[in-house]
C-alpha cells in the first residue's frame, strides 16, 4: 500500500465508483465477450479484449448522452466490425444482460458492511438506474444516496456525477473521501474538483489499465482492496 496524505479523522462520507471497484467488471466483461467472439470463431487474449473494451466504451459514451445499454450494444458492435461478424439483436444485448450477473469482490461486502457503520456511503456511477437495481442486490448494503449516469446524463470523467455526490453530501468537500478504481473516469475528475481520494488499485499485480482508458493521477491513498482500506480508515 502507497503512503498515505490523508486525515482520516475528518471524513464524514465514502462515495464509490461501482463497476470495477466494487463490482469485478472485468471478469464480468470477459465472460459475456468471450462466447461472443467464440461463436463467430474470433479469438483474443483477456488483456486485448479489456483494452479494446476500454476504447470502445469511451468512445461510445462521447458526445451526445445515450443509455448505458446503448453504450454496451455499440461495444458489442464494435467487437463485430474488428473481428468481422455483425453481432444479432441478442447478441448486441448480451453485454448489458450480463452486468446483473456481475459478481462483487469477495472484499467488497463485509468492508461496505464495516464502513457503513462509521460513515455515511453513496454511489457514483456509469451506469444505467436498472441495471444498477440488479447489482445492488448483490452489495448488501443500503446507500445513503446514488448517482447515475442515467440521472445526470452524462458519463465520467465528466464532473456531473461528482457535483450531484457533493450536493447529496450536504457536507464541507474535506469530509468526502470518494474511493475508486478508475484513475480515468474517478481519480482524476475527483482530484480535479478538490475532493480526497483513494485509489484501489485492483490490478496491482496485472499489468496495463484493463477495461479503463489509460490516465495518470496522484490519489490521496492507494489500497489493493477495500479490506486494506477499512484497516486505513480504522487504524490512520
Amino acid at each position: 500500500m502507497g503512503s498515505s496524505m490523508l486525515d482520516t479523522e475528518r471524513i464524514e462520507v465514502l462515495t464509490f465508483d461501482c463497476y470495477g471497484t466494487l463490482i469485478d467488471w472485468e471478469t464480468g466483461i470477459l465472460e459475456a465477450l468471450r462466447p461472443l467472439l467464440a461463436a463467430h470463431g474470433a479469438s483474443a487474449v483477456d488483456a486485448d479484449i479489456l483494452t479494446r473494451h476500454a476504447a470502445l466504451e469511451s468512445a461510445a459514451e462521447g458526445g451526445e448522452y445515450r443509455a448505458y445499454r446503448t453504450v454496451l450494444r455499440e461495444v458489442v458492435d464494435g467487437f463485430g466490425e474488428a473481428y468481422g461478424f455483425s453481432p444479432d439483436r441478442a447478441e448486441r444485448d448480451s453485454l448489458a444482460r450480463s452486468v446483473g450477473d456481475w459478481r462483487p469482490f469477495t472484499d467488497t461486502v463485509p468492508a461496505l458492511e464495516t464502513l457503513s457503520r462509521r460513515y455515511r456511503l453513496g454511489v457514483v456511477s456509469n451506469i444505467d438506474d436498472d441495471l444498477f437495481a440488479a447489482s445492488a442486490e448483490r452489495l448488501d448494503v443500503v446507500f445513503d444516496w446514488i448517482v447515475t449516469a442515467e440521472e445526470v446524463r452524462a458519463y465520467k470523467p465528466a464532473h456531473a456525477h461528482f457535483e450531484r455526490a457533493i450536493e447529496r453530501a450536504g457536507c464541507p468537500l474535506e469530509r468526502i473521501l470518494h474511493v475508486a478504481q478508475s484513475l480515468h473516469h474517478d481519480i482524476v475528475p475527483a482530484r480535479e474538483l478538490g475532493l480526497a481520494t483513494v485509489w484501489v488499485d485492483r490490478r496491482h499485480a496485472t499489468p496495463g489499465f484493463g477495461a479503463t482508458p489509460p490516465a495518470s493521477a496522484a490519489p490521496d491513498l492507494r489500497v489493493t482492496d477495500l479490506a486494506a482500506l477499512v484497516r486505513s480508515m480504522e487504524h490512520p
